[in-house]
């Protein structure tokens, strides 16, 4: 069986699911993540399905169990890169997802958890020329 890695980004978790879901998969995450969360001090979980093409009826009341267990330890869940035949399949199958807020890239989920993206994350070049600790930078040969 696959497991689904979790990635630590400041207090949030992010887990992307790469693989097909298949139900001992999705039972094996719900438990890895309840230990995570409470070994990280996570407040937010991020789950990117952007790589999910299906999902059934299982799999669809696990993202909702999964969320509420994380809203018990303090963790806010948002579901990002749901493709519109996931959210048509859950819709049909009458699973609102309650709880769940959803985005629909990895950057506004982090937003929406008030973290900020990775790539913000890293210190960027200021344009007028100083570096990212704010030094000015010195071109070969210059004074």
């Amino acid at each position: 069986m696959e497991r689904v890695p979790i990635l630590k980004i400041g207090d949030v978790l992010l887990v992307s699911i790469q693989v097909d879901l298949q139900d001992q998969t999705v039972l094996a995450l719900q438990e890895d993540l309840a230990d995570r969360i409470v070994a990280a001090g996570a407040h937010g979980v991020i789950i990117d399905i952007t790589a999910v093409d299906i999902v059934d009826s299982f799999i669809g009341r696990m993202f909702a169990t999964i969320a509420a267990m994380s809203r018990l330890m303090d963790a806010e869940t948002v579901v990002v890169g749901m493709r519109p035949a996931v959210a048509i399949t859950l819709v049909e199958l009458g699973l609102s997802l309650g709880g769940v807020r959803t985005a629909l890239d990895l950057e506004e989920g982090m937003r929406l958890l008030g973290a900020r993206p990775p790539a913000a994350a890293l210190p960027q070049a200021d344009p007028r020329g100083a570096g990212p600790d704010g030094a000015g930078s010195a071109m070969a040969g210059g004074p």
